[in-house]
């Protein structure tokens, strides 16, 4: 049996047509369904009750956040395998089968992610390299975006390889992931520390340190709306991808880069984003345009959120208190 597990919050006809193209999915695929919303306000943990019997809900009176409410699902997980499945991610035909199959086969993977793409049909990053400081500043620059194509320049994204064929990878987005049950058990499950982002990342990181293999594998198409829990947070600021919200993924940037790499790496990565945006404040205020004004604003908004970021971690070494 395969055990699926979507967390839910304030996605309610997301959710209903993300669990209905997955039940027409999954084929002749032995699965349990497990659905834990984070006290969502739209009645999603209702329209689970009364459209999909058949799904187990776990509703949670406040939001534990992602990592904590996965390990919810965790503990109860039948399956030998269990699928991470966002509730904006619709599955292909194939998917689930094509992901089994390939960990049938591969008794050293212990997660693998699937091909993720945009409802436009664009490919979106779905195989990664360990995020550094030097990664956030091609991000940031916007190299990697310029050319994407490239194995320098995008390397953390594996620019130029073309999707089509299984590859080895440091960590895969949890927009569709099938983790191998023995495999937590051994390492253990998400930190929960991480309130939202880079749980995953830190669990990839723990996997390869214990001698467990993450893989990418094409024929796991999943189309993949983004962001779709994150962007009902109004009161919060995004980033420029506009999908993560941007305090609570430098939270647990700074969370992940202390806990995994220590100080220095920590002030790398803060560093390196503080120096960008100074360089863009300063720029906009020698260089007079109609936009100088609110770019000025932006970037000194978005380095006073870095700052603030690290006193609320305490330099990456507490996870403030949930709810974020």
């Amino acid at each position: 049996m395969v055990t699926i597990v979507i967390v839910s919050y304030n996605t309610r006809e997301i959710l209903q047509n993300c669990l209905e193209a997955l039940y027409r999915g999954s084929g002749s695929t032995d699965m349990e369904v497990f659905v834990v919303d984070n006290d969502s306000r739209d009645d999603s943990a209702r329209m689970v009750r009364e459209t999909f019997p058949q799904v187990r809900l776990i509703a949670n009176s406040s939001n534990l956040g992602f990592a904590a409410a996965n390990n919810q699902a965790f503990a109860l997980a039948g399956g030998r395998y269990i699928i991470l499945l966002n509730p904006d991610a619709y599955v292909g035909p194939t998917s689930i089968q094509n992901a089994v199959t390939f960990m049938d086969q591969n008794p050293r993977c212990g997660l693998c992610g699937g091909k993720i793409i945009s409802p436009e049909g664009k490919l979106e990053p779905s195989a990664r390299r360990f995020p550094s400081p030097l990664s956030k500043l091609l991000t940031l620059s916007g190299l990697s975006g310029r050319f994407p194509g490239s194995p320098i320049l995008n390397r953390h994204e594996f620019g130029g390889f073309a999707h089509d064929r299984p590859l080895e990878v440091d960590w895969v987005p949890g927009t569709f992931t099938i983790i191998r049950k023995k495999m937590l058990e051994e390492i253990g499950e998400f930190d929960e520390r991480f309130f939202i982002y880079y749980e995953e990342t830190d669990l990839c990181l723990r996997a390869k340190k214990a001698g467990w293999k993450i893989y990418f594998i094409p024929d796991a198409e999943v189309m993949h709306i983004g962001g779709a829990c994150s962007k009902t947070r109004k009161d919060k600021t995004f980033d420029t991808g506009a999908s993560q919200v941007l305090s609570f993924r430098m939270r647990s940037e700074w969370l992940y880069y202390r806990k995994n790499y220590g100080i220095i790496a920590l002030a790398g990565s803060s560093g390196a984003e503080i120096g960008w945006y100074a360089l863009r404040y300063l720029k906009n205020l020698l260089i007079p345009s109609p936009e100088a004004p609110r770019k000025r604003a932006a970037a000194a908004s978005t380095i006073s959120q870095i700052v603030r970021s690290l006193k609320e971690t305490k330099l990456g070494t507490l996870s403030p208190q949930t709810p974020w």
